[in-house]
């Protein structure tokens, strides 16, 4: 009898990939070996993110697959990436799992991948393997891209996704509400082909019925219209660093520890804490007003910079800001978030409201401004603005620029209202009950690892 073998593969971007390596630990936890696999370019760059740190290197094996990429600047070629992972990754993962295979005592007993890699579904079923979707965004998400036929059926978007009218949607009274110009497929900028992206989420979404599993890092309480709207999703979040007293592991770029000590001498919720993800790129001038905003407040702020993060390729602060906001700002290239939001001298989260940060950020009751970017950043911001009512959203004026006074208004309206921090933390209360012994997504976890622990006495 073998023991049960776990190959886990996420879209190799750091969004997707840090809530999958959450789950990977804690399934390493329960004494299940995991085969962790990303293509060379997000491989290196987590390998040299972990370098000092304790891993579960004894139940987690890292390893890599070709990407086909000359240089790591491919990548920003528009599809390049999703080329990459449709048509470099699945050959090479299949030789891999065929020659891990060739062992009697090491067979993979299950495939958990990201649901948008519905290939992996295939070629899995082909291969007699066990089946498991992780849903890396919202379970609202899902239940959209679930919906993409009800939709059409209904004429609100045309066979290819783009809308008929401008209009807004609400599947369930609990769920956000939506714009059809921003559907995660509609707002997607330079990142890859609109029509193309419909597509993959169209076929992705029956791969993911068709799985023995469908699990999301979410909770029935935050999200209970989506699940009532889509049952066959299990939720088992939130799934965080902090849940298991460990360190976040899935980063691709090197923490700035000088953060620590200045946040620790600042007084209890007091701190802007602004950081925008790992890909939202930021025109020169939009950049500048944010650092003007932030400024204008007057309070002080931990600001996350990372390389890139303008259109430009440099971080051109305006004249004099640095010199004028002192050590009441302070500029860091990455940050540890999870650490970040859980440390009571911050105040509040001015976000891209990724599914991630958004989930950190209710886990720590902290309330969010909301700038989101694309994609489903939509979703999770009518989530907290509309449903959650934790926060506020930034919005543009006229040239599509948000203005210094408006960042400054929207902090002023968030932090002198006691409302918003205490939805938050009563938000967080019920959200990390559900981790909690006798939980439902803690239950649903349980479940989950024996179920794969069952495997390994049928291959």
């Amino acid at each position: 009898m073998s023991n049960p073998h776990v190959l886990i593969i996420p879209l190799p971007a750091q969004g997707h990939i840090i809530p999958l390596m959450e789950l990977a630990q804690n399934l390493a936890n329960n004494g299940i070996k995991i085969t962790f696999v990303n293509p060379e370019f997000s491989h290196h760059s987590m390998v040299n993110a972990l370098a000092g740190k304790t891993t579960l290197a004894d139940k987690i094996h890292l390893v890599s697959v070709p990407d086909g990429l000359e240089s790591i600047e491919d990548l920003q070629v528009q599809g390049r990436f999703f080329e990459i992972v449709l048509k470099v990754m699945p050959e090479k993962v299949e030789e891999m799992i065929k020659r891990i295979n060739k062992s009697e005592d090491d067979k993979i007993t299950c495939v958990i991948a990201d649901h948008l890699l519905g290939w992996v579904q295939e070629f899995a079923t082909k291969m007699k393997i066990k089946r498991v979707a992780f849903l890396s965004p919202a379970a609202a998400t899902v239940a959209l891209e679930f919906s993409i036929p009800k939709l059409i059926n209904e004429g609100v978007i045309n066979s290819d996704g783009t809308p008929i009218t401008n209009k807004t949607c609400q599947f369930e009274p609990t769920m956000p509400i939506m714009n059809t110009s921003e559907f995660n497929w509609s707002s997607v900028g330079n990142m890859t082909d609109p029509k193309f992206l419909f597509n993959t989420l169209l076929q992705c979404s029956k791969s993911v019925k068709s799985a023995d599993w469908a699990i999301c890092n979410s909770s029935y309480d935050l999200e209970p219209g989506a699940f009532a709207l889509a049952p066959e999703i299990v939720p088992m979040g939130p799934l965080l660093a902090s849940n298991r007293l460990g360190e976040s592991v899935g980063l691709f770029l090197q923490e700035d520890l000088t953060w620590l000590e200045w946040l620790d001498q600042q007084p209890q919720c007091s701190v802007l804490y602004v950081a925008f993800g790992s890909t939202t790129v930021f025109k020169h001038t939009q950049f500048q007003e944010i650092a003007m905003g932030l400024e204008l407040t007057n309070r002080s702020f931990l600001w996350v910079v990372r390389p890139g993060i303008t259109d430009q390729g440099i971080e051109a602060y305006p004249e004099g800001f640095l010199n004028r906001v002192g050590t009441r700002g302070k500029i860091v290239s990455w940050a540890l978030q999870q650490k970040v939001l859980s440390h009571p001298s911050i105040a509040c989260f001015v976000s891209h409201c990724g599914w991630n940060s958004t989930i950190e950020s209710v886990s720590n009751g902290v309330p969010i401004i909301c700038c989101p970017y694309y994609a489903d950043q939509f979703i999770n911001q009518s989530y907290i603005n509309d449903i959650w009512k934790i926060g506020v959203k930034l919005d543009k004026d006229t040239q599509g620029i948000i203005t210094r006074e408006e960042i400054k208004n929207k902090v002023d309206q968030l932090l002198d209202d006691d409302m918003f921090k205490d939805r938050a933390l009563r938000l967080k209360e019920v959200m990390m009950s559900s981790i909690s012994e006798g939980g439902r997504s803690h239950k649903n976890f349980q479940n989950f690892s024996t179920w794969i622990k069952g495997l390994s006495s049928i291959v």
